[in-house]
């Protein structure tokens, strides 16, 4: 029997680890891996690595310090996105929802093809620039 490697999480660099940790955990509904929730005592937040669990307690996706992050020019390939992650909708009304969302919670919309009859789907840069798809599976 061959065995494979498992897939622990997506990790995404960042100069903004908490940042964009609270982004996503905001988003997705996930919850920090014990250890790394923010600071109780309203100190600063110097953390380089922060890991997000889904609610069964599997590592979801994890945020990297960097010292400095070119953002994508998705859909320009000046800087290359090099990785984006995709999440679906059950519908284009939940896909609207969504769309208000991930823009509330600091999302910047690069695309909007909610309309498109095959594929609707809506294309986010995230705050530090990733971009995402947010899409009606």
């Amino acid at each position: 029997m061959t065995e494979y490697p498992k897939l622990l999480q997506t990790v995404l660099d960042t100069t903004r680890p908490r940042e964009l940790a609270e982004f996503y955990r905001r988003l997705l509904g996930l919850s920090y891996r014990p250890g790394d929730e923010p600071p109780g005592d309203g100190g600063p937040d110097e953390a380089d690595w922060l890991v997000l669990r889904d609610a069964g307690g599997a590592n979801r996706i994890a945020f990297q310090r960097v010292a400095e992050l070119p953002r994508p020019t998705w859909p320009r390939h000046d800087v290359p996105m090099q990785l984006h992650l995709d999440l679906t909708v059950t519908d284009v009304a939940e896909l609207h929802r969504q769309r208000a969302r991930a823009e509330a919670l600091g999302a910047r919309l690069l695309l909007d093809r909610h309309d498109d009859a095959e594929e609707p789907l809506y294309v986010f840069a995230d705050p530090s620039g990733h971009p995402f798809c947010v899409f009606v599976a």
